[in-house]
Parts: C-alpha cells; sequence; structure tokens
C-alpha cells in the first residue's frame, strides 16, 4: 500500500488526521503504531478549537523524524529544521489559498454542537478536509525525496547558491547517518540477549583547543576520534558524534569488565593528536529498562558526563539513581517555562555598574530571576542552560528587552538621563537577523534613543557568523559590549578587529590576575590596550576593595560587582539611581 492508501485507511478507523497521517510515515523511522497514535492525539483539542490544521502538525512531525532536526541541542539540524518547515507551510498555504487553521479551512469550527453540525450539512470535512490531507500528503512526499535527491546529483532548486546546496547536502547526509544509528540501537536494545551500556564522553577543555589551535584543527581532532572510533567497535558496538565534541557508544556486555576495556581502548587510541594531549569526561549508563526511549537513555549517561567532569580522582562515572534529581528538575523547568513565559514569571533584576572615580552609577546590567509560585526564586545557573538547549531562552530575552526599554523610558520621563542598560543577546539569537526586527520594533514602541540600550554578546572566538551579526549591529547603530572577556585563551587576538565598543573583563580572569604581580602586570597592560585602541573597559565581580583599588591605579573606572551592589528588582534599583542623581545634583 502507499502511503496515501495507509492514510486514509486510518481514517476509516476513525483517526484523526494528524494521527493517520503521523503513524503512517512514523512507523518508516521505527516508530510503532501506538507511540505514534498516542503522540498526535494531544493535537486533537486544538483542531477541535479550529486553531491548529493536524494535516501540518503531522507533516512537519514526519520531516522531523526524517531529518532529526526535533534535536534543539544540534544548532544547525535545528536551523536546518527551521528551513524545511517555513519552506512546507509556505508550500501548503499556496495550495490552500492562505489557509492554514482548522477553522479557515473548514470556514467554521467544531468546538460547538452548531458548528459541527452545520459543516457536516454542508458536507465540509469530508470536501475541506480531504484537499488538506491530500495537499500535505503530496507536499510531504516531495519534500522527503528532494532532498536526499541533491546526493543522487539530482538538480537543486534554482534558488539555492553552491554554498546552501553544500551545507543542505551536509545536514542530510548526517540526518541519514543519526537515523542509521538510531535504527540500529533500537534493534541492538531490543533484540540482544546481553546488557547493553551507553557510553557519553566528551572532550576536556575543547573550546581552548579551538580557540588556540583553530577550529580546523578542533575539526582534525573530532575526525581522527571518528576513525578510531570505526576501528575499535565492533559489529555490535555503534557510535555516533551527536553535537559538537559529544560523542556516544551503544555496546552490548556480557560482564561490566567488557566495557572498562572499552572505554581504556578509546582512551587510549585517542589521548594524543598530532602534539595536542587530549582528555575526556566519561559517562556510562547500563539500560535497565529496554522501553525506556533512546532520548532518555542518552539523557543518563549524559548525566553521569557532567558529573566526571567535576570529578578529580576520576574521568569515568557510571549513572546513579541519585542523578534522577537532576532529571527531574530538567524536567520541572521544561515542562513549567512555557506557563512561566506566559504568566510572567520572570522578573527583570538590574546590576548598578559604578564609576570609581565619580562613585556613581554609570549604568547597569539586566538579569533574569524565575520567581515561581511553588518553588520561589529559580536562579539562571539552573534554568539557564536547559533553556539555551530547548530554544526558550530566545523568549526569555525577548521580555527582557522589552523590560529594560519599558525601564529606560521611565527614567526619561523622570529626568533621569546617562543610564544605558545593557541585555544580553544569546547566541541562539546570532543565527540569523530574526531577533533583530524584534530589538527595533521594541525600542521604537518604548521611543527611546537606541544607544540607551547596550547589547551584550559573548567572546567567541573563530566563529564568523556571530563576527558578521555583531558587525550588522554596529552598522545598525547599537552599542556592543563583549562579555567574559578573558575566559578564552585567544582574548587579546580579537582586540584587533573587534566591531565592540566596550570590553567587559571576566570574573575569573580578574580573580586570576590579582593572584601575582605577572598577573597584575598583564592586566595592566589590557587596559592601556584598551585605551590605545578606543575601547571602553568594564570590570565584572569586584568584590573586594583591593580589586577597586588596583582598577583605580591602572586606569579602569568603570566597575560592577557586590562590592558596590548586588542585583536587585527594578523598584529597588530605581530608587537607589534617584538617590543616586539626587546626590549628583546637590553638589
Amino acid at each position: 500500500m502507499s502511503h496515501e492508501e495507509k492514510v486514509y485507511t486510518k481514517l476509516k478507523q476513525h483517526y484523526h488526521c494528524a494521527q493517520a497521517i503521523f503513524a503512517t510515515y512514523a512507523s518508516d523511522y521505527g516508530m510503532d503504531q501506538e507511540t505514534a497514535y498516542r503522540t498526535m492525539a494531544c493535537f486533537a483539542a486544538g483542531m477541535y478549537t479550529g486553531s491548529v490544521c493536524g494535516c501540518v502538525t503531522a507533516a512537519l512531525a514526519v520531516l522531523g523524524l526524517a531529518y532529526g532536526f526535533s534535536d534543539t541541542k544540534d544548532r544547525e539540524r535545528e536551523i536546518f529544521g527551521t528551513k524545511i518547515a517555513e519552506e512546507f507551510v509556505d508550500r501548503f498555504q499556496e495550495r490552500m489559498e492562505g489557509k492554514f487553521n482548522c477553522a479557515d479551512i473548514l470556514e467554521n469550527n467544531i468546538s460547538t454542537a452548531e458548528g459541527m453540525a452545520s459543516i457536516r450539512r454542508e458536507g465540509m470535512i469530508k470536501k475541506k478536509c480531504t484537499q488538506a490531507i491530500q495537499t500535505s500528503i503530496e507536499i510531504l512526499e516531495d519534500m522527503l525525496q528532494a532532498y536526499p535527491g541533491m546526493l543522487a546529483g539530482k538538480q537543486a532548486e534554482p534558488s539555492c547558491d553552491e554554498q546552501e546546496i553544500e551545507k543542505i547536502t551536509y545536514l542530510v547526509k548526517r540526518a541519514q547517518k543519526i537515523q542509521h544509528f538510531e535504527s540500529n540501537v533500537r534493534d541492538l536494545i531490543l533484540h540482544s540477549s546481553k546488557s547493553i551500556a551507553c557510553i557519553q564522553f566528551d572532550i576536556s577543555r575543547f573550546k581552548i583547543i579551538n580557540d588556540i589551535y583553530g577550529e580546523r584543527m578542533g575539526d582534525q581532532i573530532l575526525q581522527f576520534i571518528k576513525d578510531n572510533l570505526a576501528e575499535i567497535c565492533n559489529e555490535t558496538q555503534y557510535y555516533l558524534n551527536l553535537r559538537s565534541d559529544v560523542f556516544v557508544v551503544l555496546s552490548e556486555f556480557q560482564h561490566e569488565s567488557e566495557l572498562d576495556e572499552l572505554i581504556r581502548q578509546i582512551q587510549a587510541r585517542c589521548k594524543m593528536f598530532k602534539n595536542i594531549k587530549l582528555t575526556y569526561s566519561i559517562g556510562v549508563y547500563i539500560v535497565n529498562d529496554r522501553k525506556m526511549d533512546l532520548r532518555q537513555i542518552e539523557d543518563r549517561a549524559a548525566m553521569a558526563r557532567k558529573k566526571a567532569k567535576g570529578n578529580m580522582m576520576n574521568n569515568v562515572l557510571y549513572y546513579q539513581e541519585e542523578f534522577k534529581e537532576m532529571l527531574y528538575i530538567r524536567k520541572f523547568i521544561e515542562e513549567s517555562i512555557p506557563s512561566a513565559i506566559d504568566e510572567k514569571q520572570f522578573q527583570m533584576y538590574l546590576q548598578p555598574k559604578y564609576s570609581i572615580v565619580q562613585n556613581h552609577i554609570v549604568g547597569a546590567e539586566a538579569l533574569v530571576r524565575w520567581q515561581h509560585p511553588d518553588r520561589g526564586m529559580i536562579y539562571p545557573n539552573e534554568f539557564i542552560p536547559v533553556i539555551e538547549e530547548n530554544g526558550y531562552i530566545k523568549k526569555v530575552d525577548y521580555y527582557i528587552w522589552k523590560e529594560a526599554c519599558n525601564f529606560l523610558k521611565r527614567c526619561e520621563q523622570a529626568g533621569i538621563k546617562n543610564c544605558p542598560v545593557s541585555v544580553n543577546v544569546s547566541r541562539l539569537h546570532l543565527t540569523d537577523t530574526v531577533f533583530m526586527d524584534y530589538l527595533a520594533q521594541t525600542i521604537h514602541e518604548a521611543d527611546i534613543p537606541k544607544e540607551q540600550l547596550e547589547l551584550e554578546i559573548t567572546e567567541t572566538i573563530g566563529d564568523e557568523q556571530i563576527s558578521n551579526m555583531a558587525e550588522l549591529l554596529k552598522q545598525q547603530g547599537y552599542k556592543l559590549l563583549m562579555d567574559d572577556f578573558g575566559s578564552g585563551y585567544s582574548s587579546l587576538n580579537i582586540l584587533l578587529e573587534t566591531p565592540f565598543d566596550v570590553i567587559t573583563l571576566d570574573k575569573k580572569f580578574m580573580e586570576n590576575m590579582m593572584v601575582s604581580e605577572k598577573g597584575r602586570l598583564i592586566l595592566e597592560y589590557v587596559v592601556a590596550m584598551a585605551d590605545k585602541l578606543g575601547l571602553e573597559l568594564l570590570a565584572e565581580g569586584v568584590e573586594t576593595e583591593e580589586q577597586v583599588e588596583l582598577l583605580r591605579k591602572i586606569g579602569c573606572d568603570n566597575v560592577q560587582g557586590y562590592y558596590y551592589a548586588k542585583p536587585m528588582p527594578v523598584e529597588d534599583f530605581f530608587e537607589l539611581l534617584q538617590k543616586d542623581r539626587q546626590s549628583i545634583n546637590s553638589l
């Protein structure tokens, strides 16, 4: 039977359109029918209110399975997925004369008895839904063939240049490799009579290696590890480069000593590339429940790997049940974030920036705090890593930007000048220019000078995409701050060509420079160099009088840290700022 025939068979069995389409195609990618039906069941609620067309929802979910772009930890795949999703929606709307939601397609909705009766009387469900189902299947079939077709030498779309084709080809190959890995692993877990283990590892200080030797060397190291894994792993041991420097190996074993030997081989074979010594953080999870989703298996191995990073005695850790608490916290955060955004549980805190010489506030940094109605205050170190991975960081950033603009307008109306607020621009924004439109619109709505909202971007060596975005923001008139300067080993190099206006000295950099005369001398030269290059400096994490006096002596005037003030709620900062400005006016 064709996919189309299977879909209509399921419709006759009274499955709704999203279930019928998704379950038909999901089986091609190893998902059982019951799971597929269950996955799509929740979309019935949206369809009944007329807000979501199940045909579109199911088709996008199928494309996610096919090309693996549902994993937001893999930025390249996520960007590729966004491109494919946009293409599907555009083609669907074009074929459906701009209609997208159930209520539009049916020209009514089925949330009321009257609406349902009217639709049935007019035969609209059969007529209109058939059109939407047919359209989505035809577009889906075409797209599932189009991108892999590029690998077979088929003609690409005229709008795609060579670089775009090369990127799509790479991503499709990667998606196929991931599918092959997941299929083999599922088969191993279901049919092996032996025990199964998931080994996940990453390269210690890989970012520093990239900073010192360049990304090309980093890529060569990753390929070196892949080549060695290909020789080490046998026919029942499957490996994959999950993302960046994170690798995973699924292996069957009889005794744990076999796992120890496999790990020993990996570390021995991959310990040195050219003149670079490589060390690893390794987590191991032994699969107890073979019905567990592969992502859950990998998550448990990842928890052990992350725990191994902080273990000075042993770089290999097996998953322990107490790690579950980390999983529960993560799950709680993931499930609570959407309502937290809708209910405005996030709050903007402001930390003052001071001039040492004037002893007055010269600006502030906007920070985010999460005031949960049940759990109370949740701090950024708990939720920021999670929302960076699942993409919600974008919405949180948007919220903070808007709050910062509103605060700046309030200051202007109160006659308070020269107190710019800096906001963070997360890396996820810097993959495209969409955020720039939102930023410009938010500033326009608040009716504030653009230079009053400063943008902080974390130092990133060798990332051409981020450098280009920073340059574009600079051209648009924004004041740019390079955040966490000194956290990498190549920081001094980027001062030569940086588009940034202000360099913020990282707290750890400050601490490290304070422990010796040599360190203080380095700090003095950094300040002098920035001054000659026309760059402003802001020292973060200033906590002691000794640090303040040294910074005063070497000419770094702007500071931020607990010595002066902690991050505080908006109202507290506004009150502090008013007192500060009153003291200036009284002089």
